[in-house]
């Protein structure tokens, strides 16, 4: 990144921190809204705990595991319904299910069916997988017809024309679905922890910090999960990415 835009990033930050602390001042109130300041010190006073890094070791833990679930079962069920018709009307009430029943409702299910302790893992599979699976049926039927016509023309092989043909056509859609569904796969499971209240998470110090009317350690540990989910975003992206060039090297 070139100077200028790191700079006016930096300053678009101070901007919107200055308008936090302006507000803070205003509310004049705690408990209500706290500055940027309590906030930063709340945030530095966890770092060197060690329940600071087992509730974030736990959390991100049980949320990865979750998305990376339904990130593999999304993408065969959704390969799989665009290759069976029949498998994708089987399916297709199970995903409006899916998409349309309110998060509470599958975390109180949840809490009855397995208990709390790996409801982040549960909730954020349920949340994320239906995303990818309407994303990848929508990539593969972007397919350009003409190319799978070459492709029998010259008797490409079925591996050939998965890496050269379906995957770029799939890899746009997959990676739009993916930015969605990692951003929702935190909020839903650091949600279900805070209904659960399982113990050493990122949702029990949240409630926790509710219960006691803490605001500045809230405010904190919502700093953290943003952080947290952006760096495995990173991460699961730049994965994914080189992933699809190392299939691209291989031969048909």
């Amino acid at each position: 990144m070139s100077p200028t835009p790191r700079i006016r990033k930096i300053g678009i930050l101070l901007f919107w921190a200055a308008v936090w602390q302006i507000a803070s001042l205003l509310i004049d109130n705690s408990i209500l809204f706290v500055g940027p300041y309590p906030v930063l010190c709340a945030f530095r006073n966890l770092l060197p705990t060690p329940g600071f890094w087992l509730s974030v070791g736990s959390s991100f833990g049980k949320i990865s595991l979750g998305f990376l679930a339904a990130f593999f079962c999304g993408l065969t069920a959704g390969s799989l319904a665009h290759r069976f018709a029949l498998l994708r009307e089987f399916l297709e009430p199970v995903i409006r299910l899916m998409k349309s029943v309110p998060v509470a409702s599958f975390v109180i299910l949840a809490l009855i069916w397995i208990g709390s302790e790996n409801l982040a893992v549960f909730i954020s599979f349920l949340v994320v997988f239906p995303v990818l699976y309407v994303n990848t049926i929508a990539g593969l039927e972007s397919t350009d017809p003409k190319l799978l016509e070459m492709a029998q023309v010259f008797s490409v092989t079925p591996a050939g024309r998965v890496r050269c043909i379906y995957l770029p056509a799939l890899l746009p859609y997959l990676t739009s679905g993916c930015r969605i569904a990692l951003g929702m796969s935190w909020k839903s499971g650091v949600a279900a922890e805070v209904i659960g209240v399982p113990a050493h998470t990122i949702g029990e110090n949240l409630y926790m910090a509710k219960i006691y009317l803490s605001t500045a350690d809230l405010l904190a540990w919502t700093i953290v999960i943003i952080l947290v989910s952006s760096l495995f975003e990173k991460l699961f992206l730049l994965l994914l990415e080189k992933g699809v060039k190392l299939c691209f090297r291989f031969s048909w």
